[in-house]
C-alpha cells in the first residue's frame, strides 16, 4: 500500500490551501458563508466521492480527507460536513439505488445541501436516535427532538435516522426543512464556525418515497458512515494542529524577550518539536487509514479499530497543539483578536462528536484482545 501522495493528490491540496487561505470565513459575518460555499462546489469539491457514474468525479477518502484537513486548517465555516462528509455518505452507504440516483448529483453541484440527524453528538446507535417514525395512510410521520443537528442556515434538505415505532428498525428519510411541523432553534455554543441547531418534529408527514433506505443495509450502512465521517473529523483535525504549530511558530520568531526572538529558547524549540511530533503522527495515521479504505474497501472488519487509532491521534493532537499554541503566545492567545483561541474550541467541539476518545479506545482494545 503506497502512502504517498500522487501528483493529482498534490495539487488537490495545493489548490485548496491556497484557495482557503484568501477566502477563509471564520472572522467574517455569516452573509459570506454561501458566496464561500457557492465558489467551493464550483471548484467540484462537493463531487469529490460521488461516484463518476452518478456525475461526480469518483474519488475516494483520501482525497476527501486532503480536504478535509485544508478546511480544518482555516476553520472554514461551510456545510462541507454535513452534506458532503455526512448527508452523501450515508446515502453511498445506507441508501437505495433510486434514491442515490435523485439526489447525490444535486448535493454534488449545489441544487440542494443537506445534512444527516442522527442521535446526539452524531452517535449511529438505533437506541441513541431521538426521532420516531410511525406509518400513516399517505406515508409517514416523524416526530421528536434532535437536540443538536449540524445546521448552518444553508441547508435545503436533511436526512434524518429514525427508529420505526410499529416495528424494532431504522429507516433514513428525506426531507425539506421547510416541511410542515419543522422547527429549527439555532444553539449558542463554543464554536462559532460550526454551527448548529435544536430541530423539533412536530408530527412532520412524509409520503412513502421519502424513506430513502434500503433496509436490508440500514444499520450497518448509518454505523460505516459514523466511522467514514469520524476519518474525516480526524483530518480536519490533523488541519487544525497543523495551523497550531504554524501559528505558534509565527508568533515566536516575532515576540522578542530578554533581547532575543522567543523562538530561539530551548524551552520552546522542544514544545514545538513535541507540538510538530504529534500533529506528524496524527496526520500519519489518518492518511494511511485513508489509503487502506481504498486498497482494501468499507466493508474492512478493522475498519472501526483503524479509524479509532486514528480518531485517538488526531484528538489529542489537535488538543494538545491549541493548548500550546495559547500558551507560546503569552496568554494573549485566547484573546479574540488570535486565532489560537478559536482552534482551541473547536478541538473541544470535534473531541465529543462521533464518540469521545474514550469510546474509540474501547473499540481500539476490544479489537486487539479478540485479535490476540
Amino acid at each position: 500500500m503506497n502512502l504517498n501522495l500522487s501528483d493529482e493528490q498534490r495539487a488537490l491540496q495545493e489548490t485548496a490551501a491556497d484557495f482557503l487561505a484568501a477566502h477563509t470565513n471564520a472572522r467574517k459575518e455569516a452573509d459570506a458563508d454561501a458566496e464561500l460555499w457557492s465558489r467551493i462546489v464550483e471548484l467540484g469539491w462537493a463531487a469529490v466521492q460521488v461516484p463518476e457514474e452518478l456525475d461526480g468525479l469518483g474519488l475516494g477518502p483520501v482525497e476527501l480527507a486532503l480536504l478535509m484537513e485544508e478546511m480544518g486548517r482555516r476553520l472554514a465555516r461551510t456545510p462541507f460536513l454535513a452534506n458532503v462528509v455526512l448527508a452523501q455518505t450515508a446515502l453511498l452507504q445506507a441508501g437505495t439505488a433510486e434514491a442515490q440516483q435523485r439526489a447525490l448529483a444535486a448535493l454534488a453541484y449545489g441544487e440542494r445541501t443537506a445534512t444527516l440527524i442522527l442521535g446526539p453528538g452524531l452517535d449511529a446507535e438505533p437506541a441513541a436516535l431521538t426521532v420516531k417514525a410511525r406509518r400513516d395512510v399517505e406515508g409517514w410521520v416523524l416526530a421528536g427532538d434532535a437536540p443538536q443537528v449540524l445546521d448552518d442556515g444553508l441547508l435545503t434538505h436533511a436526512y434524518v435516522a429514525a427508529r420505526i415505532e410499529e416495528a424494532p428498525g431504522v429507516a433514513l428519510f428525506e426531507l425539506a426543512v421547510d416541511a410542515a411541523g419543522l422547527s429549527r432553534t439555532p444553539l449558542e455554543v463554543w464554536d462559532l464556525t460550526r454551527p448548529q441547531a435544536r430541530w423539533r418534529f412536530d408530527e412532520v408527514r412524509l409520503t412513502a418515497d421519502a424513506r430513502v433506505d434500503d433496509p436490508d443495509r440500514v444499520l450497518a450502512g448509518l454505523a460505516r458512515t459514523r466511522v467514514l465521517a469520524a476519518l474525516q473529523v480526524a483530518a480536519e483535525q490533523v488541519g487544525g494542529a497543523v495551523q497550531c504549530l504554524q501559528l505558534a511558530v509565527d508568533y515566536t520568531k516575532e515576540r522578542v524577550q530578554f533581547g532575543k526572538a522567543v523562538a530561539t529558547f530551548q524551552a520552546v524549540k522542544h514544545r514545538a518539536a513535541e507540538m510538530m511530533v504529534r500533529m506528524e503522527t496524527a496526520r500519519s495515521t489518518v492518511r494511511g487509514v485513508a489509503a487502506r479504505i481504498v486498497a482494501v474497501g468499507v466493508d474492512d472488519p478493522e475498519l472501526a479499530a483503524e479509524v479509532g487509532a486514528a480518531r485517538i491521534l488526531a484528538t489529542e493532537a489537535y488538543r494538545y497543539c491549541a493548548q500550546e499554541a495559547i500558551q507560546l503566545h503569552g496568554g494573549v492567545g485566547f484573546t479574540w483578536e488570535y486565532d489560537p483561541q478559536m482552534h482551541f474550541k473547536r478541538a473541544q467541539w470535534a473531541s465529543q462528536w462521533f464518540g469521545a476518545t474514550s469510546a474509540w479506545r474501547e473499540t481500539l482494545a476490544a479489537h486487539l484482545l479478540d485479535a490476540a
